[in-house]
């Protein structure tokens, strides 16, 4: 089993900056791939940044690129989203994710490992 722990969300004014980490521990895989998503009340899980199966590229939703960057530290098994520029309609429950297969880096489905998500406020 892989455990996926998420921290670091919080309460911020619109404008601010949050930065949350993902702590992955467990069962390892040669290969694999980590991603970021969030829930809104009321709304669908939705895509936010992920790394390509290769990890040598990163994919964001357009409603969030240019403010949020998705990093990593593979040493500490750590994976990162650094959120700038916050808007109110960012405000949701942020959860890492882990696949194990490449391919579906937008699609929620191809997900097979979730932390249990973090909560981002943003207010106006």
């Amino acid at each position: 089993q892989v455990q996926l722990v998420e921290s670091g969300g919080g309460l911020v004014q619109a404008g601010g900056s949050l930065r949350l980490s993902c702590a992955a521990s467990g069962r390892t895989f040669s290969n694999y791939a980590m991603g970021w998503f969030r829930q809104a009340p009321g709304k669908e899980r939705e895509f936010v940044a992920a790394f390509s199966w290769t990890g040598d590229s990163t994919y964001y939703a357009d409603s969030v690129k240019g403010r949020f960057t998705i990093s990593r530290d593979n040493a500490k098994n750590m994976v990162y989203l650094q959120m700038n520029s916050l808007k109110p309609e960012d405000t949701a429950v942020y959860y890492c994710a882990l696949r194990r297969y490449a391919g579906g880096a937008y699609s929620a489905s191809h997900y097979d490992y979730w932390g249990q998500g973090t909560q981002v406020t943003v207010s106006s």
